[in-house]
């Protein structure tokens, strides 16, 4: 007989593994970009392009995986996926070209994607309401461990030759050993084989079956039919509100920040970077020990409202301190003589705006946005100045005294810390608990996906558009406008998300389909959240 004890460990395994391979692949080209500049010789353009194509692999994935997730299975897809991965990351270890590479991180960018929505969902229906808050959100938890595991062997293999082939090819170790973690679990929630041993992991509550199951078409999810609609406006919100606050942007550009604020020696800025990671660890167990005590709604409205004040102190900071809004990769050839910490994308040790690697699951690399920057740079100033120059002009102002550039500099750091922290006890492991609960079993991998491939869009978006907001309106207004947006982030959590926390994923189901409209669960909650009454779910045979 299956007993819970060898049984949940694989669980977390599962998913803790799932998102250090996530976070390692997200991170590791932070440390790779360099020596594959000096080695390929490769432009901006191609830098981007190098970077953005892990962004046009997942955005596939999250378009097509939610059909792979529900006709094949979750475990299967989580299989697949690593054994796509695995391809991937040989791919990459072996190539010889710039096309190679690109095409190592398309398939790996799909690869990740994929396992990180049949990740979450398979946990979630395989665990009971009262270890599924934990379980899932060790997904986020794990996501920041391979964020700095791969800083680490970044770090490790910086000076080795053709290091960057071994910094790609680590990635595949958590994958197997992911793999062979679910080689002893269940195929999933939905196959009658599996029931006995999933009885056990969900408190004797076995998943409902029968000939009645209703089916889905990917429309319903736009229709009011079980209340779909109203489900798919709590997906989309907390995707897009998760990404409109401009998170990308202030982790992507926190070293700009610091180094912008006073912070201007590349090594304080790479141990700021660092620093924001831990605080993110930190933070994401924090969540895990309070989604199923405190509950998911309370998270989210304490994130989101921290979100905003912190943002805000951001901008109103710039105000008084000038900020450049992000590094170039017009300064990476001038580095080549000079190998740089992981995260250093190639600007001298001396520069005041050394890059950050990306702390969060669903971020690009920097890189990205500053082909943009590069090309006014080279219009608006002297074509053969350096671009240091360029970067490091400040906006005219009257000089502050050094008491005063000091507070505001730790008072930057103070608001980038709880930002940090906000979004990691909030929006990053709530909003993929939320998504893996809401929707019923029958269409949960299309659903999810069709909200991810949101997530993967609005990233796009925010990120390709800080450079092209901060040139309009500025970099202080650009903040603020962010915390503008936090703030109507707290407001559609208050009015639209609901409460899951202890809740079986049949009972959610059932409350979603009394209600003719999501608007309903926000008005007649108190403190404790909403309290559902227990139905009765019969157990296969």
């Amino acid at each position: 007989m299956g007993r819970p004890p060898p049984l949940l460990p694989l669980c977390a395994s599962v998913s803790l593994l799932g998102g250090l391979t996530f976070g390692y692949e997200l991170a590791v080209i932070s440390g790779a970009l360099l020596p594959l500049q000096l080695d390929f010789g490769l432009s901006c353009l191609e830098q981007e392009f190098l970077v953005g194509s892990l962004l046009l692999g997942a955005l596939l994935a999250s378009l097509v995986g939610g059909f792979l997730i529900d006709c094949y299975g979750r475990k299967q897809a989580i299989l697949g996926s690593n054994l796509v991965l695995l391809a991937g990351s040989l791919t990459l270890g072996l190539a010889g070209s710039l096309t190679w590479l690109v095409l190592g991180r398309s398939v790996v960018g799909f690869a990740i994607s994929l396992s990180s929505m049949a990740c979450c969902i398979y946990v979630s229906e395989l665990v009971g309401p009262r270890q599924r808050g934990v379980l899932v959100s060790l997904y986020e938890a794990g996501i920041t461990v391979g964020i700095l595991l791969s800083y680490a062997l970044n770090y490790a293999l910086a000076g080795t030759p053709w290091g960057w082939r071994h910094m790609f090819g680590w990635a595949t170790a958590p994958a197997l050993l992911q793999s062979l973690s679910l080689l002893f679990l269940p195929a999933g929630a939905d196959e009658t084989a599996a029931h006995r041993d999933l009885i056990p992991l969900q408190g004797g509550e076995a998943p409902k079956l029968g000939l009645g199951r209703p089916r889905y078409s990917f429309l319903d999810l736009f229709r009011a039919r079980d209340n779909m609609r109203g489900r798919t406006t709590v997906g989309l919100g907390l995707v897009l509100f998760q990404q409109l606050t401009g998170q990308p942007n202030v982790l992507c550009y926190a070293s700009t920040i610091f180094s912008s604020v006073g912070f201007h020696r590349g090594s304080s800025a790479v141990l700021a970077s660092v620093g924001l990671g831990a605080v993110k660890v930190a933070a994401t167990l924090t969540a895990m020990g309070l989604v199923d005590r405190a509950g998911r709604r309370a998270l989210l409205l304490a994130g989101c409202a921290f979100m905003a004040l912190s943002v805000s102190g951001i901008g109103l900071v710039s105000f008084a301190v000038p900020m450049d809004s992000g590094p170039s990769c017009l300064a990476m050839p001038n580095a080549t003589g000079q190998m740089g910490l992981p995260g250093d994308s190639g600007l001298l040790r001396d520069s005041s705006l050394p890059p950050m690697p990306r702390t969060n699951e669903d971020q690009r690399e920097p890189i990205l946005s500053t082909v943009k920057k590069t090309k006014t740079n080279s219009r608006s100033g002297d074509p053969s100045a350096p671009p240091q120059s360029a970067l490091s002009s400040a906006l005219p102002g009257p000089p502050l005294p050094a008491q005063g550039h000091a507070l505001l500099r730790w008072t930057a750091l103070l608001c980038l810390m709880v930002f940090v922290s906000a979004f990691s006890f909030g929006f990053g492991p709530v909003t993929w608990l939320v998504l893996s609960e809401i929707y019923p079993v029958e269409i949960r991998g299309r659903a999810f996906a069709f909200c991810n491939s949101f997530n993967w869009a609005a990233n796009l978006f925010i990120s390709l558009s800080f450079l092209d907001l901060i040139g309009t309106i500025g970099l202080s207004w650009t903040f603020l406008l962010y915390g503008l947006t936090a703030v109507l982030g707290l407001g559609f959590i208050y009015l639209f998300v609901p409460e899951t926390k202890g809740q079986s994923l049949a009972e959610i189901d059932q409350q979603f389909q009394k209600r003719r409209f999501a608007l309903s669960f926000g008005h007649r909650q108190n403190s404790t959240g909403i309290q559902y009454s227990r139905i009765e779910v019969s157990a296969a045979s």
